[in-house]
């Protein structure tokens, strides 16, 4: 019976790897994606990603307006009030095209940073969208347009801060996941010469 558990662990740690090894030759690693998150000073909050080929971006990324991104690939965001209900969603950026002509996003590639004037979301013209602008480091808004005007109001705001993340890459936790077998193998190995 033990046999039987030491070769389903070495067939799991070999697919496992097997499996990293096809990903990685078959999805060349270029599309880097990053999450962004942010906290207003009442509580609403801003929840996002945004991706771009790694390969090609400068150290500075930064984008301006409507039509096609010089580098950004996709942004979504999502706007939650404080007891965590959703607001909206928006693909500010969808295959290298964006669709607002307020759009303002700054990149620092090498440090992996948002800085200076930001403007995603909503920029269509549409009453009741969301929309998060503002200057990072400085102060940053989350406000919502009232009518055609350009009225808006704000629901809320926060010193500038907003915390970059980089998503796993699938390989990467294949990777772990391969490790991860090999361990339950060899503990199973030692465990039965053990017996």
């Amino acid at each position: 019976m033990k046999n039987i558990f030491a070769k389903i662990a070495a067939i799991a740690a070999t697919s496992a790897a097997f499996s990293v090894a096809i990903a990685a030759a078959n999805n060349p690693a270029q599309a880097i994606e990053l999450n962004f998150n942010w906290l207003g000073d009442a509580g609403y909050s801003a929840t996002g990603s945004f991706s771009y080929d790694e390969t090609t971006a400068p150290t500075i990324i930064s984008e301006s307006g409507s039509g096609a991104t010089n580098f950004l690939q996709s942004l979504n965001v999502s706007f939650l009030d404080p007891s965590k209900n959703l607001l909206g969603t928006y693909n500010t950026v969808a295959g290298g095209v964006s669709e607002s002509d307020f759009f303002k996003f700054n990149f620092d590639t090498s440090t992996q940073t948002l800085f200076g004037p930001f403007d995603i979301a909503g920029g269509t013209g549409v009453i009741g969208e969301y929309y998060f602008q503002g200057t990072v480091g400085d102060s940053l808004f989350l406000r919502q347009d009232i009518d055609q005007q350009s009225a808006f109001r704000t629901l809320d705001q926060n010193s500038g801060s907003i915390r970059v993340s980089k998503v796993p890459e699938p390989a990467s936790l294949l990777g772990l996941l391969a490790f991860a077998a090999l361990g339950v193998s060899s503990s199973l190995k030692k465990k039965q010469a053990s017996c």
